[in-house]
């Protein structure tokens, strides 16, 4: 008579308990918190991005997710608010437990959270157009910076209209570092900056301003104004006549002033943009039928909303690379590998490993009288290279900090 092998029983028990275990946790869902201004001063330009965010993540989780686990999003309204950013940045990395963070649209809110993410060992996107200079391990950024924007815009218009530049940017840490990029870029090119104004965010009187500009008589006028208040300024520089040709790397990509001012407002602006909806390619056209299907009543898919759309797809190609982890140290050694890249909507994007931002295809949108638009110059892998140059490289070292032209990192 064979007595029963309980011991051989209990092992098996105990391997099927295990395994059950780890198909459990397998089929946990990986969440996601998504921080943005689903209401004030920026919110007209910042709904997209949850949106975008939204899509990729229904589109990832009908093909069956990311490593066989779905997404599920953790979404709270910043109000345009950084003491929110701060509030909400600690409740989902604290208390909802969320792998990953899409957050911000002002640096202002950016610089307010990164610091709480540095300290709890987070991971964030910051899908947004910024000043640049970010060198942070526990950050990633979707959105086109100075290098790509201005050392194209610049010159290209510094050729044909003039050399002589005046800028009005907005008086915090976006307009001023923008605005040293410019004064950088114009000396370079032979320029002469001819004036600069830095205005106060919520300011919307600018006849003082336009007189300014008046006297001044640049050849072009760079335009780095932020929010619902300052954009007020080009229908009084309109109604002013002054018609000096614009530059800009944040109207019309951010908050479709184009769209909701009445012309001539914003005529003779060019602006450097990594995406629009009036990008003609056919990429663009279907990625502009599936958002108008889920989301019909949206009035703009800006910069912004297009860059929070492929940054999901980002993640999800480090987490599968990463063998289904969603540890930072492991994401972060699939994004020194170098070639972590998608084909967005707006052309293939790239993640440069020594800075941890994103290549871009560039477009060069001009708005004509009637406010329609075209694009004269397209400028494409248009690399963020300036962090590297100067000396941030993440795979090597990480300072968690924010440098700019006159403040490099230090060997």
């Amino acid at each position: 008579m064979t007595r029963p092998r309980h011991g051989s029983r209990l092992t098996a028990f105990a391997a099927a308990l295990v395994l059950a275990g780890t198909a459990a946790q397998a089929a946990e869902p990986i969440k996601l918190g998504v921080l943005e201004d689903q209401s004030g001063d920026f919110a007209l330009a910042t709904i997209g991005k949850v949106h975008g965010i939204q899509l990729a993540t229904d589109e990832i989780n009908a093909a069956g997710g990311i490593a066989g686990r779905k997404l599920e999003l953790v979404i709270y309204d910043t109000q345009s608010d950084n003491t929110r950013y701060q509030e909400f940045m600690r409740r989902v990395l604290q208390r909802d437990k969320v792998a990953a963070v899409f957050a911000g649209f002002s640096s202002a809110s950016r610089e307010a959270y990164r610091p709480i993410v540095d300290q709890l060992d987070g991971f964030a996107f910051y899908n947004n157009q910024y000043e640049g200079g970010v060198c942070d391990g526990h950050m990633v950024v979707t959105g086109a910076v100075p290098e790509q924007q201005f050392s194209t815009l610049i010159p290209w218009m510094m050729e044909k209209f003039g050399k002589r530049v005046y800028t009005i940017a907005a008086d915090y840490n976006f307009g001023q570092i923008s605005a040293e990029w410019v004064r950088n870029i114009v000396k370079e090119n032979g320029g002469e900056m001819v004036g600069e104004e830095f205005i106060p965010l919520g300011v919307s009187q600018f006849s003082q301003t336009i007189q300014n500009i008046q006297k001044a008589k640049p050849d072009i006028l760079m335009t780095l104004l932020v929010g619902t208040a300052q954009a007020s300024y080009y229908e009084q520089a309109a109604a002013a006549n002054l018609k000096v040709p614009m530059g800009s790397s944040v109207n019309v990509g951010q908050g479709y002033e184009h769209k909701r001012f009445k012309p001539p407002s914003l005529a003779n602006m060019y602006v450097t943009t990594n995406y629009i909806e009036e990008v003609d390619t056919p990429e663009s056209k279907a990625f502009m039928a599936k958002w108008k299907a889920k989301f019909p009543n949206e009035p703009y898919v800006n910069q912004e909303a297009e860059n929070s759309y492929h940054a999901v797809y980002l993640y999800k190609q480090m987490v599968e690379r990463a063998n289904g982890s969603t540890k930072r140290a492991d994401l972060r050694k699939v994004i020194a590998t170098g070639d972590v890249c998608v084909d967005a909507p707006e052309g293939k994007v790239c993640i440069d490993p020594k800075s941890q931002h994103v290549s871009h295809t560039i477009y060069l949108a001009k708005v004509d009288e009637k406010h329609a638009i075209s694009f004269p110059k397209t400028w494409t892998d248009i690399k963020p290279y300036w962090l590297g140059q100067a000396g941030c490289d993440l795979t090597k070292k990480d300072p968690m900090a924010q440098y700019t032209p006159s403040n490099p990192p230090k060997p």
